[in-house]
C-alpha cells in the first residue's frame, strides 16, 4: 500500500529489511518509531540507504518515558499539575531531545542523521552520569 510516512508503534522487529524495501518502493519518505525498536537493523539500513527520514524510537518514542517521569515527580511532591503544565513540560523536553539529536549529529560530522545524533547523545548522557556517580 502506498504511504509516505510510517509510524510503527506495535512490537519490536515488526519491520524487516524486506518490508522496509517494499515500503521505500511504494514512496515512503519518513519513519518515526513509536515503539521500542520496531524496525530491525536491516530495515534501518534500508531506510537510511534510501534517504528516508528516520527517527529512532529512543528519540521519537521518548514521550512515554518523559510522561512517566513527570508523573513520578508530581507524585513524589504530592502535587497536582494541570494538563497544560504537564503538556508544556513534555513539549519542552521533546524539543530538547530533538535539538540535541540534531546538534550532536552536526558535531560528529553527520548532519541530519538523527540515528547518529540519538545514539551518540544517549551514550554520552549515560557515560556522563556514570562518571558523575563514580561508577567509572
Amino acid at each position: 500500500m502506498p504511504a509516505t510516512v510510517a509510524l510503527p508503534c506495535a512490537t519490536q522487529n515488526e519491520i524487516s529489511g524486506t518490508a522496509a524495501a517494499t515500503m521505500v518502493r511504494h514512496g515512503l519518505i519518513a519513519v518515526a518509531e513509536g515503539a521500542n525498536m520496531p524496525s530491525t537493523p536491516e530495515a534501518v539500513a534500508v531506510f537510511r540507504g534510501a534517504g528516508v527520514l528516520f527517527a529512532p524510537g529512543k528519540a521519537a518514542n521518548a514521550g512515554g518515558v518523559v510522561t512517566s517521569s513527570l508523573e513520578m515527580q508530581q507524585n513524589a511532591s504530592r502535587d497536582s499539575w494541570t494538563f497544560e503544565h504537564t503538556d508544556a513540560r513534555l513539549r519542552e523536553t521533546m524539543a530538547t531531545i530533538h535539538d540535541t539529536c540534531v546538534a550532536t549529529a552536526d558535531e560528529y560530522d553527520a548532519p541530519g542523521d538523527y540515528v547518529v545524533g540519538a545514539n551518540i547523545a544517549g551514550f554520552t548522557r549515560v557515560a556522563d552520569a556514570m562518571i558523575a556517580f563514580g561508577v567509572i
